[in-house]
């Protein structure tokens, strides 16, 4: 499954600032307003300025953040990435630009939040059991779209040449993942990564219904040692693999069987990874046909797994700023204590975090 030639070190690729040292490929999972903390962690990564991004992959949240941060560089080098990224999380949240009329059907389903809590999620969870949204958004509205298709020059992401875009989806009939490349994407592709089936109707691109990615690669990481030089992957996760309590009722239950289920295709791939990794150490694989993929993570730990999974439909200002902040104080965190590591050894315990 990873098998390709081992890229040669040291040549700076992608997306680089004037201070970059060290090339990586980024992983960028979904989970909603949840993905503020990403958008943080590459807010950190861009104003440290040492690293250089040569492909980007993600889902959902992730796939917003991957494409938003290419265009805004496009326009406007780091600085402009760290715009445009601040300016996509700020018109998505209640207060943003769509924060009125185009979301009311949305609020209609969801709830009003108060305090961090959705008074009626749970009634729409019970109501999506016995309607679609073929039954209840017939128009299928969906204001994410308006947002994409005002922020986003989608030509000018399909004509960059600086990084490599992966835009992963689940094909509905089929059930297996799709993965859309940087040259073909349209505001379409962005849908199809973040179409949550009870929400939105599965949106059609050239005759196949997609849903979101997630449920089949949150997010994919084979493009990245396929499709990347570099053998540094930096995976930016917020869906917590370990929770040592048991949930006991009903709301706790469903938040966790939704975090295992969004983090089933991650954990098989790093299996994988750690699976040749071994064979090629143990010389069973020759390193000029296989590439030994250096993992790393970083992610909210403590704070960000006591959110739960309810909060993702939270897009409060001050919330998504508070996990934009979180994000930050990771990646700065991370870079301190690793950045000496990129280009020699991996820092994720990839048997520790199968096991």
């Amino acid at each position: 499954m990873t098998g390709r030639r081992k890229s040669t070190s040291g040549a700076i690729k992608g997306l680089a600032g004037p201070k970059a040292e060290k090339t990586v490929s980024i992983a960028l999972q979904g989970g909603g307003a949840h993905g503020a903390f990403s958008w943080g962690v590459l807010d950190a990564i861009l104003e440290d300025g040492r690293l250089a991004i040569e492909a980007m992959s993600g889902t959902s949240a992730g796939a917003m953040n991957a494409v938003v941060l290419s265009e805004g560089w496009i326009e406007g080098g780091i600085d402009g990435a760290r715009t445009k990224l601040e300016a996509f999380w700020r018109t998505i949240s209640v207060d943003g630009k769509y924060g009125g009329s185009e979301r009311s059907l949305i609020d209609t389903m969801l709830g009003a939040w108060s305090n961090g809590r959705p008074p009626g999620l749970l009634w729409f969870e019970m109501f999506s059991k016995v309607a679609s949204p073929y039954d209840v958004n017939p128009l299928n509205i969906n204001p994410l779209r308006a947002v994409i298709s005002d922020l986003i020059d989608f030509e000018k992401v399909r004509a960059c040449d600086q990084v490599k875009l992966y835009i992963a989806a689940t094909n509905v009939r089929s059930g297996k993942i799709k993965v859309f490349n940087g040259p073909e994407l349209t505001a379409d592709h962005l849908m199809a990564s973040a179409c949550l089936p009870m929400l939105f109707q599965a949106v059609e691109i050239a005759g196949e219904a997609y849903w979101d990615g997630g449920y089949m690669g949150n997010p994919a990481l084979y493009p990245l040692y396929y499709g990347a030089e570099c053998d540094d992957i930096m995976l930016v996760q917020i869906n917590p693999l370990l929770r040592k309590e048991l949930p006991t009722n009903a709301r706790a239950i469903q938040d966790r069987l939704n975090e295992i289920t969004f983090n089933a295709s991650l954990l098989r791939e790093l299996r994988a990874i750690e699976f040749v990794n071994r064979l090629v150490d143990a010389g069973k694989l020759k390193t000029d046909e296989y590439k030994r993929v250096l993992m790393h993570r970083i992610d909210g730990g403590p704070p960000l797994a006591l959110l739960t999974s309810s909060t993702r439909m939270n897009s409060e200002w001050d919330f998504l700023l508070k996990l934009r902040d979180m994000g930050r104080a990771a990646a700065r965190r991370w870079l301190k204590r690793n950045y000496r590591a990129i280009g020699e050894v991996g820092t994720l315990d990839l048997k520790e975090a199968i096991s």
